[in-house]
């Protein structure tokens, strides 16, 4: 991220900030917050790991639509410097300052790569910002990600940001597809078995991942791929009891006006036959101080990208645990 070191934006005319009830506007602007990325200021840095990744990809064999594949992972997720004000010209109300900050992540299949050969698996450039809270529209302060995918997709999800003592509270999350055309959220009788899911992974002449790419993978992390983040396989990596944790939760579809997701042509297919279109992300990024520590050095996430093809929806889930460098 070297071609990024030294941006910051310098917006002209400056962007005045919002005074606070009887304060004068120049006094605003000189105190300014230390810390502008807020619940972000954490992300800044290098941060390696491991992780799992769980997906029902298109497969177009006669009499076979589908495949799931599984990926024991490697990660580097690095985030470049804060980039100044990102000035947002309001024509409603008054104009806003973004705070942010770009990243990119890049992803291989730890089981696939052996010595010089990597299994490079996924490259995401984006960025997370800050948005300060509005009036028009009236919504509180929030959280953006705004990601590129070279498959033909870009999304940004928005959400909230808050802090708390202790660890995280990270709840199961299932793999199991849906019918695509609900009009509520899938409730468990909704979701369908199959067998790529459901039969042991020992079992032979399924369209799933199979030999050495199954190394690492039980079949408690493909039920429940947030079971890696709560109880990792081998090697454990020895942690301290967690202090505090500033949670990042974000969507595509939520109470929010923001968000969204967009594919290329060839992903969205016909109006009733997409190959493979995404219609909905949602990530939640936990940044982890550690007992006797001032920053947070662990990372970990958990994101569900669904996939329609086929007249269903598949959840397409990654998740990892990420260790500060340096």
């Amino acid at each position: 991220m070297e071609s990024t070191a030294e941006f910051t934006f310098d917006p002209l005319p400056p962007i005045e900030e919002p005074a606070a009830a009887g304060e004068p506007v120049a006094s605003a602007a000189a105190a300014a917050p230390a810390r502008p990325l807020g619940p972000l200021t954490g992300l800044h840095g290098k941060w390696k790991g491991r992780g799992f990744n769980v997906i029902w990809r298109p497969n177009n064999t006669p009499g076979q639509d589908h495949f799931l594949e599984l990926n024991l992972t490697s990660e580097e997720l690095e985030f470049g410097l804060p980039l100044g004000k990102i000035p947002n010209r309001g024509l409603l109300q008054h104009d806003i300052s973004l705070h942010g900050l770009n990243y990119l992540q890049q992803i291989s299949d730890s089981n696939l790569s052996h010595g010089s050969h990597v299994s490079h698996q996924h490259f995401e450039p984006g960025l997370w910002v800050l948005v300060p809270k509005t009036d028009d529209p009236e919504e509180p302060r929030t959280v953006a990600r705004l990601a590129s995918i070279p498959h033909g997709t870009t999304f940004l999800a928005q959400g909230t940001a808050d802090t708390s003592d202790g660890g995280p509270q990270i709840r199961a999350v299932s793999i199991k597809p849906f019918p695509s055309d609900l009009d509520h959220d899938p409730r468990p009788a909704d979701r369908i078995d199959f067998p790529e899911q459901t039969l042991p992974l020992t079992t032979t002449g399924l369209f799933r991942t199979s030999g050495p790419g199954l190394n690492g993978i039980t079949h408690q992390m493909v039920n429940n791929p947030n079971k890696f983040l709560t109880d990792p396989p081998p090697p454990i990596i020895p942690t301290r009891p967690i202090a505090k944790t500033t949670k990042l939760d974000v969507s595509t579809h939520d109470s929010l006006p923001g968000g969204g997701a967009a594919n290329i042509a060839f992903l969205k297919g016909t109006a009733h036959r997409p190959n493979a279109v995404t219609t909905r992300v949602t990530a939640t990024f936990w940044l982890e101080t550690f007992e006797g520590d001032t920053k947070p050095t662990q990372l970990q996430y958990t994101q569900t990208v669904m996939l329609d093809f086929a007249g269903l929806s598949w959840p397409h889930v990654t998740v990892a645990t990420l260790q500060k460098e340096g």
